[in-house]
């Protein structure tokens, strides 16, 4: 299928969670498959136990976003995206020892949002200006939940799963910090960690690791962070097109803010 001048002069770059698409017809592109270079899957890989107290996830309080980047040389004809989701729901389980602590998160791909009008302005970035066509939106979702991308029909939900927390970098060898954090337990306290999250997006298991920074107080959890993740490392084949003239950038950034609460801590918290 041929791609027209005029279409291309308003194509959008194209995105993820992995995410990616345009606002034009496309031409056809094969279902997300093994990636060439990518990691293994990460299905041998186990889950870690959920111990200690559960927090549920506080999806109005809560908020996932990933910036989405163009590329080729075509790339000043598209527009760099703003993903997010204000409907993540799961669990936070938090032990004694919260180097132990586990979550199971859950992503509604029908949820995604693309270009939120009020959270490109927070962005303050010449790099997400405010606005966007409602074209390139639409558009850009319609793709980004069909087969090319996260089919979203067969595949409704992607899965995150904590397989095991690490100290981070800067705490490594230091006691204060990361044994402080780990042994300060439910009741309080705050900290950094390197988690190893088990994702699976269109049924494809992977492993990808990000920094979370955490505050534990009485009945509630907050954890935050930001990191670079490639589309590739999710199982997905980022969008070319053109010779790669007008391309998606494999690498995203994805940060989140998540609040979580215990079931007598809830009262009146927005879900």
């Amino acid at each position: 299928m041929r791609v027209s001048a005029s279409c291309i002069l308003r194509l959008p770059g194209v995105v993820l969670p992995a995410l990616l698409l345009s606002a034009c017809p496309l031409p056809p592109h094969a279902p997300a498959g093994p990636v060439a270079g990518a990691p293994p899957p990460a299905a041998a890989e186990t889950p870690a136990p959920h111990e200690g107290v559960p927090y549920d996830i506080v999806a109005g309080e809560s908020l996932l976003t990933i910036r989405v980047y163009r590329g080729g040389t075509l790339a000043s004809a598209g527009h760099n995206h703003l993903i997010a989701l204000h409907a993540l729901t799961g669990t936070v389980y938090v032990p004694e020892d919260v180097r132990r602590a586990s979550f199971e998160a859950r992503i509604p791909v029908a949820e995604l949002t693309v270009d939120e009008a009020a959270l490109r302005t927070q962005e303050h970035s010449p790099d997400f200006p405010p606005d966007v066509p409602d074209a390139a939106r639409e558009g850009t979702r319609r793709n980004m939940l069909g087969e090319a991308l996260l089919a979203g029909e067969r595949n409704p939900q992607i899965v995150l799963r904590a397989l095991r927390l690490e100290p981070a970098p800067s705490a490594a060898g230091d006691a204060g910090a990361a044994g402080g954090a780990g042994t300060s337990g439910a009741a309080g306290g705050t900290g950094t960690v390197l988690a190893r999250v088990q994702t699976t997006v269109r049924a494809e298991v992977r492993a990808i690791t990000v920094p979370v920074s955490y505050r534990l107080a009485a009945g509630s959890v907050t954890a935050s962070g930001e990191a670079p993740v490639r589309q590739s490392d999710l199982g997905l084949t980022p969008f070319s097109a053109l010779l790669g003239a007008l391309q998606v950038q494999d690498e995203m950034r994805v940060s989140f803010r998540i609040v979580a609460r215990a079931a007598g801590a809830r009262s009146g918290a927005p879900h």
